[in-house]
């Protein structure tokens, strides 16, 4: 393999239930072999895409001190401001060389969720800056739509009822992750310094770049694969969580950021399914000897996300 499959997502949205069962097909495949690919015709706006790259742009040129002001430090929901080098994705390659901000599904104080403190159900913390919070509700609604169209998709590759992940995901756990990585020299010692390597947590991972290199994808032989920029394209990729779901029929593949020689910016979208979600391989696959135990969603989130932080540690 030299680069990874593009997919069109227009099948998917069809009315034809031929034309969903031959994209579904082709998504199943790149989900196998690499848990990787492009996805293109997705009915994202550029203009949408524009807009919440310039709103990350203004946060993070934000002064630090704002920024702190808002740290994920502050909350038991992952929400909020993570400092340069706070996070460790791959703990035995040092701190990462990246600051993001991640924004969850929009719920108020008065929620019966947050008064009641379920994980992952906590309120947005929010900049003050005109307009930022509208555009990054929009941007996130429009890539849960996506994801959901996906998992449909899913469905019927794995030979399920295509409603089967719609209870799942009715009021998923997701997360709007901003990104930026300073302009580094550090590429050549600390090939993984960007982002440690790494396997994405979740069901599925929407990942939209600007043009700077840096993403790369270990394949099964063992070679590092460039992710390049493709206009209006988003990098998707099989999460942790539905490849034990799928008792490892989809394969979440190790990836990470190198440094790169300019600054660079991503938005990242995690579509995970609601916190009280058992998440059971013998669901997906009854007739196979299940490879993992039931776990409930918000439990397995917790464990993987205390080994991430420093300040859970």
């Amino acid at each position: 393999m030299t680069q990874l499959p593009i997919i069109s997502l227009a099948g998917l949205l069809s009315d034809d239930p031929s034309h969903r069962r031959a994209t579904a097909a082709t998504l199943g495949k790149a989900c196998r072999e690499v848990g990787f690919f492009y996805l293109t015709d997705h009915g994202m706006s550029s203009t949408l895409r524009e807009a919440a790259f310039a709103a990350s742009h203004r946060f993070f040129d934000l002064p630090l001190a704002d920024k702190q002001r808002l740290s994920i430090k502050q909350s038991p929901h992952n929400r909020g401001y993570v400092a340069m080098a706070d996070e460790r994705l791959n703990p035995e390659a040092g701190s990462d060389l990246k600051e993001a901000f991640n924004l969850g599904g929009d719920l108020d104080a008065s929620h019966p969720d947050v008064i009641a403190n379920k994980p992952f159900r906590g309120v947005n913390f929010w900049p003050e800056l005109e307009g930022w919070r509208a555009t990054m509700l929009d941007y996130f609604s429009s890539c849960l739509s996506i994801g959901r169209a996906l998992h449909r998709g899913f469905s019927l590759d794995l030979g399920m009822d295509e409603t089967f992940f719609e209870q799942p995901l009715a009021d998923p756990v997701a997360t709007l992750r901003l990104l930026h990585y300073p302009a580094s020299a550090d590429s050549s010692q600390r090939p993984d310094g960007g982002a440690g390597t790494h396997t994405d947590y979740g069901n599925v991972t929407l990942l939209a770049t600007d043009e700077v290199a840096g993403l790369e994808v270990l394949t099964r032989q063992g070679q590092w694969l460039s992710a390049p920029y493709i206009p209006g394209a988003f990098v998707f990729n099989i999460g942790d969580c539905l490849m034990r779901w799928s008792n490892d029929t989809y394969l979440s593949t190790p990836h990470r950021v190198r440094p790169p020689e300019q600054e660079r910016y991503a938005i990242a979208f995690f579509l995970e399914v609601n916190p009280d979600t058992v998440v059971d391989p013998l669901d997906i696959q009854p007739d196979q000897e299940p490879l993992y135990p039931p776990i409930r969603f918000a439990d397995y989130l917790t464990q993987r996300l205390n080994a991430t932080y420093d300040h859970r540690q």
